[in-house]
């Protein structure tokens, strides 16, 4: 199932406003069980991410095929990696 508008923006702002506090990996699993998560460090990612957050950057996975990839067309993706930054960018 692809990423809709609609989840693209309860995501944007889940992140964008830290109602989930620190640790909103959970939360976000939670409202969205239908998507893969994964959550990494921000350095663990040398593509550009999909969306940038205050304290977390988004990139789009795609693993329709038997090679998981990282995309940046929602209508592909399955699955978002979470990946967070440190306090010094």
């Amino acid at each position: 199932m692809p990423i809709s508008a609609s989840d693209l923006a309860e995501i944007d702002a889940v992140l964008s406003s830290g109602e989930t506090g620190a640790q909103p990996f959970a939360a976000l699993r939670q409202k969205f069980p239908h998507l893969a998560w994964t959550r990494c460090d921000a350095s663990d990612v040398t593509e550009a991410p999909f969306r940038v957050y205050p304290q977390y950057d988004i990139h789009l996975l795609d693993s329709h095929d038997h090679c998981a990839h990282i995309t940046t067309d929602p209508e592909h993706a399955t699955g978002i990696i979470l990946a967070k930054r440190s306090a010094v960018r």
